[in-house]
């Protein structure tokens, strides 16, 4: 398990200076944390381990000689300035049925034989023990041809008895079009968008 050094914030250090001085903020919360612990990481530290990791990710959180099992709760990012600007923790505790998301991630998408790829899900919800938690589930769609879908029922992740689903089984992660049928609706989407609005 990757792990991050954090420093606790005095709130007194406004998070906009910090972000200046290179820092990110956040905070650590669970139910054996007192409220909530504010803290900040050092930018480049963050966005070398978010390069492989992201929201529904486990790591362990260094602060004051402790060392925490948390899971990334929530990130902000800053598109402006390019830059993270907070990120979230929740602290696991390993009797706890923990609410998080996996990334759906495309396998093969340079391989599909025909048609066209529309990606509808990017994350999955669920809840499990910290265990069993699920980062990442990969889709391969190169054996998928046009009219097909993948649903979130058809996911190992859907089968598995410790991870209990909070996406619709039926919902679309995946479905491959026609290339005409996606050129279609492509121009009517451009037509919609440059009609003239009449006045009143």
């Amino acid at each position: 398990m990757n792990t991050l050094k954090t420093e606790r914030r005095d709130l007194a250090e406004k998070a906009k200076r910090l972000r200046r001085e290179g820092f990110v903020t956040g905070n650590v919360f669970g139910h054996q944390i007192e409220g909530s612990i504010p803290v900040k990481m050092n930018r480049q530290e963050v966005e070398k381990l978010l390069k492989g990791h992201g929201k529904g990710s486990k790591l362990t959180l260094e602060l004051e000689g402790k060392t925490y099992p948390v899971l990334i709760k929530e990130i902000q990012y800053n598109p402006i300035k390019g830059q993270f600007d907070e990120i979230d923790f929740q602290a696991l505790v390993a009797d706890e049925m923990i609410r998080s998301v996996a990334e759906v991630q495309i396998h093969n998408h340079d391989k599909l034989r025909e048609g066209v790829l529309q990606q509808e899900l990017t994350e999955i919800s669920y809840s499990a023990l910290p265990a069993d938690l699920v980062e990442k589930v990969l889709v391969d769609v190169e054996e998928l041809r046009i009219g097909d879908t993948v649903k979130v029922g058809d996911l190992e992740i859907a089968k598995n008895p410790k991870i209990h689903l909070h996406s619709d089984l039926n919902a679309v992660i995946v479905t491959v079009t026609a290339v005409k049928a996606h050129q279609d609706q492509a121009e009517e989407t451009e037509e919609t968008a440059e009609a003239p609005t009449s006045a009143e």
